[in-house]
């Protein structure tokens, strides 16, 4: 009951989208029972995020009200984000199943054509189970065909089903070719000998690219935080003799250096600190998705890179502090 109450809320077009995508993944599940279970995980981690940062009295200059929708806004977000870019890798994981297999799917056919098999029936044999989510989509086709389906309509409803536009201009030319009755063995065969081209020209400019993919991932998961280590490190060894030094100077003396040497506050390397932070987090941001632009093209992609450039650069960083701080303890004691 609860699951039919929370459904009546939603409005139609969102369901809609949402099916659209679902049905466009590799996820098996209903698309209205997905999209609750989606918003209620939304909702539940707005509420924790808000309790969290009331309680631990984060954002101190707020008010509990103000801290209290800025903490679910930013939980139901980041749960929402999350469960929206996991679809969107599931669509291209099957988008590329089916473009790498699709060469392989359209010999087929043509061999069953050639052998004297309909169109129709040339399809449904070829609906072999290792060509994945696509064979699927043959068999269901077959299944509608043979419940009396126009073919065609049939066909180019795998299009709705599937994100390609390799699989788009497929299926517009196959359908072309059943209208006017040209000879779609010969057109299958063209077309599956241009896709394998088309893939060895992607591999090889993926090759490459591949040096400039890794300069990047070097200079921003190693290089990067490397630096921030060191800076880090200095900035505190400067502050402290620079505390060290005005403690231990005369007061007359102080004033009347042209240097300034007054003391500086924690603050100040907690600040050095946060900034190394943001800046190892924007850099693996745009840096994954920079790499995933050079190498697919699609920006959807840079998700695994972020995560690990992230994991990555964050790990050197604490560690290289950890073995800073370690290795040059009595350089930082104040004396």
């Amino acid at each position: 009951m609860a699951f039919y109450f929370i459904l009546r809320f939603i409005p139609i077009w969102l369901r809609k989208r949402f099916k659209s995508m679902i049905v466009c993944s590799t996820i098996k599940i209903d698309a209205d029972k997905f999209l609750v279970f989606v918003l209620v995980m939304g909702f539940m981690t707005g509420i924790l995020v808000a309790e969290i940062i009331i309680y631990f009295n984060l954002l101190s200059s707020l008010n509990n009200v103000i801290r209290g929708i800025m903490g679910f806004i930013i939980g139901f977000i980041l749960v929402e984000t999350f469960f929206y870019l996991w679809i969107n890798l599931s669509i291209d994981s099957k988008t590329r199943q089916v473009e790498e297999i699709l060469p392989d799917v359209l010999q087929l056919m043509s061999s069953n054509i050639r052998a004297g098999l309909t169109t129709d029936k040339a399809l449904i044999l070829s609906g072999r189970p290792e060509f994945g989510p696509l064979a699927e989509e043959i068999k269901r086709v077959g299944r509608e065909t043979m419940m009396g389906r126009d073919l065609a309509s049939a066909l180019m409803d795998t299009t709705k089903r599937i994100r390609s536009d390799h699989l788009t201009r497929t299926m517009e030319l196959i359908v072309s070719s059943i209208q006017s009755g040209g000879e779609l063995a010969d057109l299958l065969d063209q077309t599956a000998s241009d896709l394998r081209d088309q893939q060895l020209i992607h591999k090889e400019i993926s090759a490459g690219v591949l040096m400039y993919v890794i300069f990047i991932f070097i200079a921003i998961g190693i290089g990067a935080p490397a630096l921030f280590v060191v800076s880090t490190f200095l900035v505190k060894l400067l502050a402290i003799n620079i505390n060290t030094i005005s403690s231990q100077m005369p007061s007359e003396l102080t004033s009347q250096s042209t240097i300034s040497l007054n003391g500086i506050d924690e603050g100040f390397i907690n600040f050095i600190e946060k900034y190394a932070y943001i800046s190892l987090m924007v850099s693996s941001i745009f840096g994954g998705i920079i790499m995933s632009l050079i190498r697919t093209g699609n920006a959807k992609g840079g998700v695994k890179y972020i995560v690990i450039l992230i994991v990555i650069s964050f790990g050197i960083y604490f560690v290289g502090s950890y073995i800073m701080n370690s290795t040059f303890a009595g350089m930082l004691v104040s004396r």
